[in-house]
Protein backbone atom coordinates (compact mmCIF):
# COMPACT_ATOMS: atom_id res chain seq x y z
CA UNK A 1 0.00 0.00 0.00
CA UNK A 2 0.87 3.67 -0.88
CA UNK A 3 0.91 6.06 1.80
CA UNK A 4 -0.91 8.84 1.26
CA UNK A 5 0.12 12.47 0.95
CA UNK A 6 -1.93 14.79 2.70
CA UNK A 7 -0.94 18.47 0.97
CA UNK A 8 -1.98 21.09 3.15
CA UNK A 9 -1.91 24.71 1.78
CA UNK A 10 1.50 26.77 2.45
CA UNK A 11 -0.08 30.24 3.06
CA UNK A 12 -3.17 29.65 5.18
CA UNK A 13 -1.34 28.91 9.07
CA UNK A 14 0.92 31.70 8.39
CA UNK A 15 -2.05 33.77 6.76
CA UNK A 16 -3.98 33.40 10.14
CA UNK A 17 -1.36 33.70 12.25
CA UNK A 18 -0.48 37.12 10.71
CA UNK A 19 -4.15 38.25 10.80
CA UNK A 20 -4.59 37.00 14.27
CA UNK A 21 -1.34 38.79 15.53
CA UNK A 22 -1.91 41.92 13.62
CA UNK A 23 -5.22 42.41 14.99
CA UNK A 24 -3.87 42.25 18.87
CA UNK A 25 -0.95 44.35 17.75
CA UNK A 26 -3.25 46.85 16.44
CA UNK A 27 -5.82 46.72 19.91
CA UNK A 28 -2.46 46.72 22.24
CA UNK A 29 -1.32 49.90 20.40
CA UNK A 30 -5.33 51.39 20.64
CA UNK A 31 -5.14 50.51 24.27
CA UNK A 32 -1.54 52.08 24.93
CA UNK A 33 -2.82 55.20 23.25
CA UNK A 34 -5.92 55.55 24.88
CA UNK A 35 -3.63 55.26 28.14
CA UNK A 36 -1.72 57.96 27.28
CA UNK A 37 -4.68 60.12 26.45
CA UNK A 38 -6.15 59.46 29.49
CA UNK A 39 -2.93 60.41 31.62
CA UNK A 40 -2.71 63.43 29.44
CA UNK A 41 -6.12 64.50 29.78
CA UNK A 42 -5.98 63.91 33.91
CA UNK A 43 -2.61 66.12 33.83
CA UNK A 44 -4.28 69.27 32.29
CA UNK A 45 -7.37 68.55 34.36
CA UNK A 46 -4.80 68.66 37.43
CA UNK A 47 -3.22 71.62 35.70
CA UNK A 48 -6.25 73.69 35.03
CA UNK A 49 -7.59 73.02 38.93
CA UNK A 50 -3.88 74.25 40.42
CA UNK A 51 -4.39 77.18 38.14
CA UNK A 52 -7.69 78.24 39.06
CA UNK A 53 -7.68 77.22 43.15
CA UNK A 54 -7.54 80.24 45.48
CA UNK A 55 -4.78 80.72 47.05
CA UNK A 56 -4.04 79.44 50.21
CA UNK A 57 -3.59 81.39 53.43
CA UNK A 58 -0.14 82.28 54.67
CA UNK A 59 0.61 79.79 57.32
CA UNK A 60 0.28 81.69 60.93
CA UNK A 61 3.23 82.41 62.84
CA UNK A 62 5.65 80.06 64.52
CA UNK A 63 3.50 78.79 67.99
CA UNK A 64 5.72 80.71 70.50
CA UNK A 65 5.95 83.41 68.48
CA UNK A 66 2.39 84.12 67.76
CA UNK A 67 1.24 83.54 71.75
CA UNK A 68 4.14 85.99 72.54
CA UNK A 69 2.94 88.67 69.97
CA UNK A 70 -1.40 87.91 71.85
CA UNK A 71 0.77 88.17 74.93
CA UNK A 72 2.04 91.63 74.38
CA UNK A 73 -1.42 92.49 73.04
CA UNK A 74 -3.15 91.69 76.18
CA UNK A 75 -0.74 93.83 78.12
CA UNK A 76 -1.53 96.30 76.10
CA UNK A 77 -5.12 96.35 76.76
CA UNK A 78 -4.05 95.96 80.55
CA UNK A 79 -1.90 99.15 79.95
CA UNK A 80 -4.82 100.75 78.48
CA UNK A 81 -2.87 101.12 75.15
CA UNK A 82 -5.67 99.26 73.37
CA UNK A 83 -9.36 99.14 73.72
CA UNK A 84 -11.30 95.74 73.42
CA UNK A 85 -12.24 96.11 70.02
CA UNK A 86 -8.89 97.09 68.54
CA UNK A 87 -7.39 93.83 70.62
CA UNK A 88 -10.04 91.83 69.21
CA UNK A 89 -9.39 92.95 65.32
CA UNK A 90 -5.30 93.18 65.99
CA UNK A 91 -5.68 88.92 67.13
CA UNK A 92 -7.72 88.95 64.31
CA UNK A 93 -5.09 90.05 61.96
CA UNK A 94 -2.60 87.73 64.09
CA UNK A 95 -4.66 84.12 63.69
CA UNK A 96 -5.78 85.21 60.30
CA UNK A 97 -1.60 85.63 59.30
Amino acid sequence: MRPVIVRRPLGAPLLRGAIVGGAAYGMGRRSARNAQQDADQDQAIADLEARNAPPRPAAPAAGGELTDQLAQLGQMVQQGLLTPEEFAAAKAKLLAG
